[in-house]
């Protein structure tokens, strides 16, 4: 067995599961999952109607480097959204999801050969960026977000001897779980950074297209393009369709940047056999081609978020995010400290039957704390009737332990 495995810390969800197998919630009221970000809108017709029109796609292999034509959807996606330029063929690679393909990325840039190689990450993070560390053969450091900068990660607790030996970076902007969007001077230090000590950047920017203000969120290619870096040097996009488009089950996403880090990722994807099926690629083309679906879903959060954020700011402290579709919510402090979230979503849980996420498994102790501690992650990603009832539950729920 790889020995690597070993280091491999349990996904939240398996965490969760194990902490509220023995509870027995009431039976009489519906059970509501928050707990879990997969979105629950309707997949748009156009997407169902081009995978019904192309399954005879099914009787060949798919190239691992895709179709032509959807690379250049995701390029022209890209000039549209964000205004930037990219070579179709050599600056594009479609992905089956944005989830695996941040984990390959860590195998094919981390070189074990170099002793104590390090990745950073933000704290909270999504699991899979440790995970890639790890099985990588790398260590991993960590970012803590700032609450009183809205959540933004302060890179500058890293010190200059961990950037030295950092040979990858993830980023995740809107991020997973605080919906914070990194502005254009944060993206300028990091560049400053990667060109120092000569880390990769890979940007998870998977929840970009839902968000909440007349501006979209910046892009980590439109902040390198801004910047003056249009050869996207030591920087990989990553986005999906599962947030964008409502069709997670598709696992259909595409990387952008730095063709010289696209080339040898393309050669690891072969190897490792992840060609995205031809017929979701026909139905991917589809989606990308087309906005309409993407603001109808836009505003549904919108108005979702408008009507459950002030109800559950009633009984907890939290704020609308710049973006995504998560609720990053501070339980009540009790004697100047943090609220066991644990706990409280485990009571949460056995007496109105709402499942929230416990934020301090989304994090890890990092510089003398986990910055998830007394907090929970709500994903407001049920139909609007369902969230009130969650929000008028915990509402209930905390007023009752006051």
């Amino acid at each position: 067995m790889n020995p690597l495995l070993g280091r491999l810390h349990p996904y939240p969800f398996e965490r969760w599961r194990a902490l509220t197998q023995d509870l027995k919630p009431p039976q009489g009221l519906k059970p509501i999952n928050l707990g879990i970000g997969e979105p629950k809108h309707a997949t748009p017709a156009l997407i169902e109607q081009a995978l019904g029109a192309n399954l005879k796609t099914l009787a060949s292999y798919p190239a691992t480097a895709g179709e032509p034509e959807l690379r250049q959807a995701c390029a022209d996606w890209l000039q549209r959204r964000y205004g930037v330029s990219v070579d179709a063929l050599t600056q594009v690679l479609p992905i089956n999801g944005s989830r695996e393909a941040l984990f390959a990325f860590a195998q094919t840039v981390i070189d074990p050969t170099q002793p104590g190689a390090i990745v950073v990450c933000p704290n909270p993070f999504y699991q899979i960026y440790e995970g890639a560390a790890l099985l990588a053969g790398a260590q991993t450091a960590f970012a803590n977000s700032d609450p009183a900068r809205n959540f933004a990660a302060d890179w500058s607790r890293i010190d200059e001897a961990t950037w030295a030996r950092t040979q990858l970076l993830y980023v995740c902007s809107p991020g997973n779980p605080t919906g914070a969007v990194m502005p254009l001077a944060e993206w300028q230090r990091l560049f400053e950074l990667s060109d120092r000590h000569g880390f990769v950047i890979a940007s998870d920017e998977c929840y970009s297209e839902i968000y909440f203000g007349d501006e979209p969120p910046l892009g980590g290619l439109e902040a390198a393009a801004k910047l003056g870096r249009s050869d996207f040097r030591r920087l990989i996009a990553f986005t999906s369709l599962s947030k964008r488009s409502n069709v997670p089950g598709m696992r259909s996403g595409f990387v952008a940047g730095d063709a010289a880090l696209i080339k040898p990722f393309l050669l690891y994807r072969t190897y490792h056999g992840s060609a995205m099926s031809g017929l979701v690629q026909r139905a991917s083309i589809a989606a990308w081609n087309d906005e309409a679906h993407v603001q109808a879903n836009r505003e549904l959060y919108r108005a979702k978020f408008a009507q459950v954020t002030p109800l559950l700011a009633r009984a907890l402290d939290l704020r609308l995010p710049n973006a995504g579709f998560y609720l990053w919510a501070a339980l009540p402090t009790r004697n100047g400290r943090p609220a066991d979230d644990v706990a409280w979503a485990q009571g949460l849980l056995a007496q109105y039957n709402v499942t929230v996420l416990p934020g301090s498994l989304l994090a890890r102790n990092a510089h003398g704390h986990n910055p998830g501690e007394g907090r929970v992650r709500m994903a407001l990603v049920a139909p609007v009737d369902e969230c009130l009832q969650a929000a008028e539950r915990i509402v209930s729920y905390q007023e009752g332990l006051s």
